[in-house]
């Protein structure tokens, strides 16, 4: 009997221990953990967003700013039927004193953002203007149902002026969102341009509050501030006085201009045109802005500079000559150009009707002679050529500082074979070596080849001094440098130099005209049309690109026109001014 009633002793005891240790356990050790949990439902943490940065040129210009505001947003949980005339009195209130705001529209928005669970004010107006808001601040701020504070939105003072290059902000989705925390707080992220590229840079760092509320989310005390870490000036190496010029010279409906430091690839100038005003995309662009850009001929949204590929006709001359050096061909070695070369039963003709006559590498790329690079070519073969391209950077991205860019096309049999599934022909090396076919570029890689042959150094062209990187150096045969540019200099000086006539700079400069064809000539036609014969969009692209001074070569100028033709009447008039704009801003110290 003893012995039964001391086990029950001990399982009343046991259980009293254990139930104490239950009692000690929730009322000392989780105490802290409930603290916790009950300072999360009275202590909200409120993001506070960081000012986006701002885009500058080199000289200190702003090109990108944040124009200061105010947002409107509406007390939440009105949206039900019991309230429902109040949201409507609420909004009506805002439209009254802001016309411009369709009251459906914002009693949409609303609709759209509160939910039982929100409860938060939900923001319906974005942005007004300081200015415009201001002298309202004191009656909106009196309104219980409205909440009004700073705002702010991105602006580009020079609206149409190198817009494909700084880009613009837009409206996160939820992929961008998913992709990148800040833009859920923000709301906002570049879309392109350098605002897409150094979006994180621009977009600095969120900072915090923590704030004491009462049941119905009232703030009572502000307890902790973390201040966001806003971002610096991003500097780019633009000049936009010289950006300006150039939009102001270009006198055709499409195309590209480069103007590159030649040693260092910093991009002093990068236009593509047509441009457009970045400050539409900033709130929303509209159906008919939107149909009108796309259904434009001319490709506005095409950034040209990276993305616009094309064949680089003649300016291709150079790196092919380099490539027929290279393997084997005789410096001395010459053509008589006839005006035409029979290969099976197609005849492929020189640019010149009647012929060169003798052509030996100087000429050919003076007076741009094809008949010349017909011939060489069958002797070197178009794997060879290729391969020498895409030393020059032909077929491979430049590695601007610019979202997307489109490598091009450096074809070879091996290419051919991948793409199509179909053998090489002898004909399409001959049409290659001319830069026509299927070889595309773009006017970014034209100016960084250009570089190279400037230099010998094959340049990383960039916007911002950070994303500098060493340019490469290409051995090559001083000989046959020295020959490529004293075929350049002649494009633009001998009296026969395809240029010459139209290049008046107080430069000294060399360059290569090109003449891209859009359409094929055919076999029936025995002479060639004129540029002005043919339909618009059935002109060739016209290309000119240089380098100067000559004796000491600073940049580059690539001018590539849509359509227009041949590339020295084209592109010359422009080339001359911009080398003297270079040289009234204090860029070129010399003259010839």
């Amino acid at each position: 009997m003893t012995n039964r009633l001391n086990l029950i002793y001990f399982f009343i005891v046991l259980i009293i221990i254990l139930l104490l240790s239950r009692v000690f356990f929730l009322s000392i050790k989780s105490n802290s953990y409930y603290e916790e949990l009950s300072k999360s439902n009275y202590i909200k943490k409120v993001p506070i967003v960081p000012v986006r940065g701002m885009i500058e040129d080199r000289n200190g210009e702003k090109l990108a700013i944040n124009n200061l505001g105010f947002y409107v947003a509406i007390k939440p949980h009105l949206s039900g039927y019991k309230n429902k005339e109040e949201l409507e009195k609420t909004v009506s209130f805002i439209v009254e004193h802001f016309p411009n705001f369709e009251k459906e529209r914002l009693l949409k928005e609303y609709k759209k953002n509160d939910s039982p669970y929100n409860h938060e004010y939900v923001k319906v107006i974005d942005y007004i203007d300081y200015d415009e808001f201001f002298p309202k601040f004191t009656i909106f701020s009196a309104n219980k149902n409205i909440k009004a504070d700073a705002s702010s939105k991105r602006y580009y003072p020079y609206k149409t002026i190198a817009s494909h290059v700084i880009g613009y902000i837009g409206k996160a989705s939820r992929m961008d969102n998913l992709n990148n925390e800040l833009s859920e707080y923000t709301g906002i992220i570049g879309k392109n341009g350098l605002e897409r590229y150094y979006n994180e840079q621009l977009q600095g760092q969120i900072g915090f509050k923590n704030v004491k509320v009462n049941a119905i989310n009232e703030e009572l005390e502000v307890l902790e501030v973390v201040e966001p870490n806003h971002t610096e000036s991003l500097k780019t190496t633009l000049d936009i006085k010289l950006q300006q010029y150039i939009n102001e010279i270009f006198d055709h409906k499409s195309g590209a201009v480069i103007v590159m430091d030649a040693n260092n690839g910093e991009l002093l100038a990068a236009a593509s045109f047509p441009e457009y005003d970045n400050n539409i995309f900033v709130s929303g662009i509209s159906v008919n802005e939107w149909n009108e850009m796309r259904n434009d001929f001319n490709h506005p949204f095409t950034n040209k500079l990276i993305n616009g590929l094309y064949p680089p006709g003649s300016i291709v001359k150079m790196g092919v000559s380099l490539s027929f050096l290279e393997n084997g061909i005789d410096e001395n070695f010459s053509v008589n150009c006839t005006g035409a070369i029979q290969i099976g039963n197609r005849n492929f003709r020189c640019w010149k009707h009647e012929g060169h006559g003798h052509v030996d590498f100087r000429k050919a790329i003076r007076e741009s002679c094809d008949d010349f690079f017909y011939k060489a070519s069958l002797r070197t073969g178009i794997n060879s050529i290729s391969e020498t391209l895409a030393k020059y950077g032909f077929g491979q991205p430049t590695g601007v500082d610019l979202n997307n860019e489109f490598f091009g096309i450096n074809p070879n049999k091996n290419w051919k074979e991948e793409k199509f599934g179909e053998p090489w022909y002898v004909g399409e090396t001959v049409i290659t070596s001319i830069g026509q076919g299927n070889m595309l570029v773009s006017p970014m890689q034209m100016a960084r080849y250009t570089a190279f042959l400037a230099t010998n150094k094959l340049p990383t062209p960039h916007f911002h001094k950070a994303n500098y990187k060493e340019p490469v150096y290409i051995e090559t045969n001083p000989k046959h440098m020295k020959l490529m540019r004293q075929g350049m200099y002649d494009v633009t000086h001998h009296p026969k130099g395809t240029a010459t006539n139209y290049i008046n700079s107080k430069v000294d400069i060399a360059g290569k005209t090109g003449t891209a064809q859009v359409v094929s000539i055919p076999q029936s036609e025995k002479k060639r049309m004129k540029e002005s014969e043919l339909e618009y969009y059935h002109r060739s692209h016209a290309w000119l690109t240089t380098y100067g001074p000559f004796k000491n070569p600073k940049y580059v100028v690539t001018v590539m026109v849509e359509h227009g033709g041949h590339g020295g009447s084209a592109a010359g008039a422009i080339t001359s001014k911009i080398y003297d704009k270079l040289y009234d801003l204090g860029y070129i110290t010399q003259t010839k």
